[in-house]
């Protein structure tokens, strides 16, 4: 692993810490980790509240340019995760996967987000250490 990258495992545990719902799962991805994600990289759907408010995250979707990440409330409550894989900006294929994979290929798209950006990688370090 180079210099200045964070062991998977390390980054998995930080993100996986209580997080049992889409909700809470929103918010790292969208606060704490907004300062290093770029613009419009995470998308989120919520179900709309009282008089179409905004209310509760039901997925959320981390988007590069060969893969979609989406985490999305289980309809029994919990967490369920998607990879698919994105060829032209066409999905060719979906995998039904666990949150702990779903973590680890998230935490492989940070350690590459910040080997090619400065300021992301400064706001990596300040949350998950050198």
């Amino acid at each position: 692993m180079a210099d200045n990258m964070w062991d998977t495992h390390l980054v998995v545990a930080a993100l996986k810490a209580d997080r049992a719902d889409v909700e809470s799962y929103t918010r790292v991805l969208t606060e704490t980790l907004g300062d290093a994600l770029p613009a419009g990289m995470v998308e989120v759907e919520r179900k709309r509240g009282l008089f179409g408010r905004g209310g509760q995250a039901t997925s959320v979707v981390v988007r590069t340019p060969d893969r979609h990440l989406e985490l999305r409330a289980a309809k029994h409550g919990g967490v369920e995760a998607e990879i698919r894989q994105v060829v032209r900006g066409v999905v060719i294929s979906r995998r039904q996967v666990g949150v702990d994979e779903w973590l680890a290929v998230f935490a492989e798209v940070l350690n590459g987000i910040a080997a090619q950006d400065a300021a992301a990688r400064e706001a990596l370090t300040r949350l998950f250490g050198s």
